[in-house]
């Protein structure tokens, strides 16, 4: 399963609907959950989505640094994708494919070149914005560690993981 993030995400996606060994999956108004049962009954080689199971972590955490969201904010997302893995409502991806970090704020590139990187380094995958990029990026993803064993310590320890130093410990806050 591949993530495609970034604001032109919907339409790189969509776009690879075409390609034969892919289901491409828009989120449109579903729920995080339907998108997660919708990519569990795909047989495709590569199921893509823009239905980030961590998006409300990565928001969260970008809005504590940025001083735009009130104390509080990313333990409650933490706790809420704790629960949604537990439960396995949500799954985590394969692969993220993040879309021009370039022209991110600064914060937010963080979060995916960093945070998420520093955690799996070669599950995270800059690439333009187009579908022909993306493409390429399928042909060529990388085998490489997958998420932090201990999932529960790695996100509650997300809040003393610093924007300019993530990334830096291997993932580990």
């Amino acid at each position: 399963m591949v993530v495609v993030a970034g604001e032109q995400a919907g339409k790189v996606v969509s776009g690879l609907d075409e390609l034969h060994n892919v289901r491409a999956i828009t989120r449109g108004g579903r729920a995080l959950p339907e998108i997660a049962d919708v990519v569990n009954r795909s047989v495709a080689t590569y199921v893509v989505h823009d239905a980030d199971p961590l998006g409300a972590v990565g928001d969260a955490w970008a809005d504590l640094f940025d001083g735009a969201a009130p104390v509080g904010g990313l333990e409650v997302a933490i706790e809420a994708a704790l629960a949604a893995l537990r439960s396995e409502r949500l799954v985590l991806p394969d692969y993220y494919i993040v879309l021009d970090p370039d022209d991110m704020p600064v914060t937010r590139r963080h979060w995916w070149l960093g945070v998420l990187a520093g955690a799996a380094p070669t599950r995270v995958v800059p690439a333009r914005a187009s579908v022909s990029a993306v493409t390429d990026v399928l042909a060529s993803l990388a085998s490489g560690r997958w998420w932090p064993p201990d999932l529960e310590s790695w996100l509650r320890g997300l809040p003393r993981v610093v924007p300019d130093q993530a990334g830096l410990h291997g993932g580990r806050p």
